[in-house]
């Protein structure tokens, strides 16, 4: 499984710059909009960052989003695996359900132990 937001092109601009929104909206693709979000919001709850063992897969296909996402020690020795579908409009609540369900199960005293340089 990739780490969050793999395969997805993401362009900065600024707020007020109109134009510049013009020409790269058409470069936006609505369902990878949604299935980043998802695995955005999933990374969010999660709290994690560049260098953590997390990754996650949203795929969305016939109406019904589902958010794999996996919590591991840097070892492999343990992992915290969860999956999770719905509607694409829930897509960011899916993923803030997903985080709170992977903490609850392990994933909470992995990240933790990651963060701190220790071995879980």
């Amino acid at each position: 499984m990739p780490a969050i937001g793999q395969g997805a092109i993401g362009i900065e601009i600024r707020n007020d710059d109109a134009a510049t929104r013009a020409l790269v909206e058409e470069l936006n693709d609505p369902q990878t909009a949604i299935r980043v979000a998802a695995e955005r919001s999933l990374n969010e709850g999660l709290q994690g960052g560049c260098q953590v063992p997390i990754a996650g897969y949203a795929d969305l296909g016939h109406g019904v989003i589902v958010l794999r996402a996996l919590v591991g020690q840097p070892d492999g020795s343990e992992l915290v695996q969860g999956v999770i579908s719905g509607k694409p409009e829930d897509a960011v609540e899916l993923g803030r359900v997903l985080a709170d369900d992977l903490l609850a199960r392990g994933a909470r005293e992995i990240l933790a132990a990651v963060y701190a340089g220790t071995p879980g």
